[in-house]
């Protein structure tokens, strides 16, 4: 469904103006003549947005705004405030009523569109990571006859507000000429990377002991991720796939996506050392590979994931079943876009599952 668009001003021709811009564009337009009017079109239409004149009688803009705030169930409902007055003088008055924006009369209709698409993807942002917080909450209600132990873990799950990576979620936010949830196709820059022994490890540790260490694993994981910028595909049990490039694009997305994996490899060889100490033998392996993929939101209405599909992924994730405890193996392609920069060696040709020839890999020098 369209979004709504409350508009406010006392001068009806103004008001019809602005209306029938939006409505053109594929909005719902609402009109108020009035702070009292408008108030109660609130309550009755449920708008996404308002377009607020500053000078009216009775009761000015500041104030309508300032009763918008006052109220917690608006607390996102995007304001902007339109006036002829002089903007520098009345902008800092706007910020305190609570306003969002500010646009300067006579309004430009490329401005003003902009500025209502803008902030109707941060409102459409927000609303989505609510129903998804309310979606966890419900379903971390159903797990109170369960162990209290599994509870307990399951309500950390239950308090993960991150539903996209930063770069995505900016992305989505700015309101760029594309959505970059759309499928479309770019060339990555793929880190895939597991643990060695993890598999039997979970066979003989405790589940407590075994979610102990992934806590670990991930936590440090998950710093570098961010340290480095990339992009996280998805948290598969000790599997991580992060991807440069996308879906902002970067000028050196191998030599950072090395950089991050060879970090990775330095803080798992710590967290190692305190695993053997408590009778686990876990190193992690890294395969990186760059090329064309298709990207874009994957999943259903309520849940869309952010992935990447193609040759390269599947790449990566082999060069990454290749690898030794400890070692980063990179295909050809990154190794001509990093030699120089990082130190390696030639890991000969390997046959990998699913290519039909030889597929020449190179071995990063880590530590």
């Amino acid at each position: 469904m369209s979004a709504t668009i409350l508009v406010v001003d006392d001068t009806p021709l103004n008001a019809k103006l602005l209306a029938d811009l939006l409505c053109v564009k594929g909005y719902r337009a609402v009109t108020a003549a009035s702070g009292p009017e408008a108030l109660r079109k609130l309550a009755e239409e449920k708008p996404d947005l308002v377009l607020l004149d500053v000078m009216m009688p009775g009761m000015s803009g500041y104030e309508v705004c300032a009763a918008i705030r006052a109220d917690p169930a608006h607390a996102m409902l995007p304001v902007v405030l339109v006036t002829a007055l002089d903007p520098a003088a009345e902008r800092v008055k706007g910020l305190e009523a609570g306003a969002d924006d500010f646009l300067s009369k006579p309004v430009a209709q490329a401005e003003l569109l902009a500025r209502v698409k803008s902030l109707l993807r941060i409102k459409q942002l927000y609303d989505e990571v609510e129903r998804q917080r309310s979606a966890l909450a419900e379903w971390n209600r159903t797990l109170e006859q369960r162990v209290q132990e599994g509870v307990q873990e399951l309500e950390r799950v239950g308090r993960l507000r991150r539903f996209f990576s930063p770069q995505l979620a900016e992305a989505i936010v700015n309101g760029g000429a594309d959505d970059p949830l759309k499928s479309h196709r770019c060339e990555i820059t793929v880190v895939f990377l597991d643990l060695r022994g993890f598999t039997a490890f979970t066979e003989t540790a405790d589940p407590e002991e075994v979610m102990a260490v992934l806590a670990d694993y991930h936590a440090a994981m998950g710093r570098r991720i961010l340290e480095f910028e990339g992009t996280l595909e998805r948290f598969t049990g000790d599997g991580i796939m992060v991807f440069f490039n996308d879906p902002t694009p970067i000028p050196d997305p191998a030599p950072r996506a090395a950089r991050m994996a060879l970090a990775m490899q330095g803080d798992v060889a710590l967290l190692a050392e305190r695993w053997r100490k408590r009778g686990h033998e876990l190193q992690m392996g890294v395969g990186i590979a760059q090329g064309f993929a298709t990207l874009g939101g994957i999943g259903f209405p309520g849940r869309i994931d952010y992935g990447a599909i193609g040759t390269v992924t599947n790449l990566a994730a082999r060069l990454c079943g290749e690898a030794q405890g400890g070692e980063v193996l990179v295909s050809q392609r990154v190794w001509g876009a990093i030699e120089g920069v990082v130190e390696g060696e030639a890991a000969g040709a390997l046959v990998l599952k699913g290519f039909a020839r030889p597929v020449q890999a190179f071995r990063l020098r880590c530590g």
